[in-house]
């Protein structure tokens, strides 16, 4: 019988940034459609408003993730530079650097530098980038991959609420839109949790908590300042 195991860290990189896209969209858009709702604004105004939000916010999860993922990779880069000097200038140095890390880790002085040589002559800088650095190819930096996914997943998130907003007359909009974008908000937060192989109880419960938090004080400051118009 064939024992087969299903890994999911190979997911975090595009898993983190759909679930910080589809994420964001829902809820930045649900609370400023519902904060500019509560302040008493025409059904038109409100739509160009979510309508810029998610335009503005896909934009801007793009641009965000495709920096910071940038630095990542500029580092991996840097570290990965480093490592292919000090393998050419100082062979020697760099397999009992590694022996070092295998005897840390439970090995023999022997076994330690007997892995050490196999593993260097078939890919050294491999080897020293796995063990040494902690970079690994399944989870390494993808700065366009991770634009991709935030900016598609932000979209597809925020025009939820937003096709809500436009298909609920003004009277029922809050409410609704409220109510959907929480449903949204569980929906893709189990579903995150699920692909992660964490619980679904607690991966919805949590990202519905926040959402609710973050409707609750939009539509505060929405009657706060309409209460003055």
């Amino acid at each position: 019988m064939t024992h087969h195991e299903v890994h999911r860290s190979n997911r975090i990189g595009w898993l983190r940034a759909a679930v910080l896209g589809g994420n964001d969209g829902i809820v930045s858009t649900a609370s400023l459609i519902i904060g500019v709702a509560a302040a008493h604004t025409a059904h038109a105004d409100i739509l160009l408003a979510g309508v810029a939000g998610l335009v503005a916010g896909a934009m801007s999860m793009a641009a965000g993730e495709y920096v910071s993922v940038s630095s990542q990779s500029d580092t991996e880069n840097a570290d990965l530079d480093l490592e292919k000097s000090s393998l050419k200038n100082d062979i020697e140095f760099e397999k009992k650097e590694l022996a070092d890390i295998y005897i840390e880790r439970g090995l023999s002085l022997n076994l330690a530098k007997q892995v050490a040589e196999q593993l260097m002559a078939h890919d050294s800088l491999g080897a020293h980038a796995r063990d040494e650095l902690g970079i690994f190819d399944s989870v390494r930096a993808r700065p366009i991959q991770a634009a991709l996914f935030s900016a598609g997943t932000f979209t597809v998130g925020a025009a939820l609420p937003l096709l809500t907003a436009w298909a609920v007359p003004v009277t029922q909009l809050i409410p609704v839109v409220a109510l959907l974008s929480l449903i949204f908000l569980a929906v893709l937060g189990g579903l995150a949790a699920q692909a992660g192989g964490a619980s679904i109880t607690i991966g919805a419960t949590r990202v519905t908590f926040w959402g609710a938090l973050a409707m609750g004080l939009t539509a505060a400051v929405g009657m706060l300042f309409g209460a003055g118009t």
